[in-house]
């Protein structure tokens, strides 16, 4: 279960969003690609979280380093579903104050639930949880495409996005309180964190439209026609249409 793209089309071209997914890309490529493993330790030791002696400055940087291509990819991919909607809705400066924000709680909440912990956090995981967190309270109808592997054959089913965000967020809550002080790979209270903080964050925003009587209005959808795709007629995977 792999969400792959939503049916919400900005109007606008998110320029935050693309200059973040274009600064991770850019410091995966420049600065961690040519490191081999020693200079690797040394690079999240340096500019990751590390609890048990974290910096006020890493909280920022650990942002935008990642662990491998798969963890940069999957990051971004969520990054570009999600934010292109979060900033025309709020903004570009105060969206790239959201994103920043979310991801320094997020890490802090790390940091509370792994405080002796010698293991360097990095990525932008809490920061785009806190993007999907927004995302949920302004467009919970949204049609969100998910990708499924029934064995090797791909399918595609439109889901709307507060089932899609529930069950993700669900997960990281059952993992998180399962890996509990275990030094666990994978930082799920970093997405706990960011989460609710993006929900919290977007409440402004959400007030601003009407609080209920925004979902009233568009029952829970965006406010504008859902994007169209087309089907090729030799697998089910949908391929994109040009708008009008």
């Amino acid at each position: 279960m792999f969400p792959i793209r939503d049916h919400n089309p900005s109007r606008k071209t998110p320029w935050v969003t693309l200059t973040l997914i274009g600064v991770n890309v850019a410091v995966f490529v420049l600065l961690t690609l040519p490191l081999n493993d020693r200079q690797l330790i040394a690079l999240y030791t340096e500019y990751g979280v590390t609890p048990a002696r974290v910096e006020a400055l890493d909280y920022i940087t650990a942002m935008f380093l990642h662990g491998g291509v798969m963890h940069l990819l999957g990051n971004m991919l969520f990054l570009w579903i999600y934010g292109d909607n979060l900033e025309e809705e709020m903004g570009p400066l105060p969206f790239l104050a959201f994103y920043l924000a979310t991801g320094v709680v997020a890490t802090w909440l790390h940091v509370v639930f792994s405080p002796g912990s010698t293991v360097p956090l990095v990525g932008a995981s809490g920061a785009i949880a806190g993007v999907m967190g927004g995302y949920l309270l302004l467009y919970p109808k949204a049609k969100i495409d998910v990708l499924f592997i029934i064995v090797i054959i791909p399918k595609i089913w439109p889901i709307p996005a507060w089932i899609v965000l529930a069950i993700w967020f669900a997960l990281q809550l059952v993992n998180g309180t399962m890996t509990v002080g275990s030094g666990a790979g994978v930082a799920y209270w970093a997405h706990i964190g960011g989460f609710v903080a993006g929900l919290i964050g977007t409440l402004p925003w959400f007030l601003k439209e009407g609080a209920a009587r925004w979902w009233q209005k568009t029952d829970g959808h965006p406010p504008h026609p859902d994007a169209e795709y087309g089907r090729l007629s030799s697998t089910s995977i949908p391929t994109v249409r040009r708008r009008k």
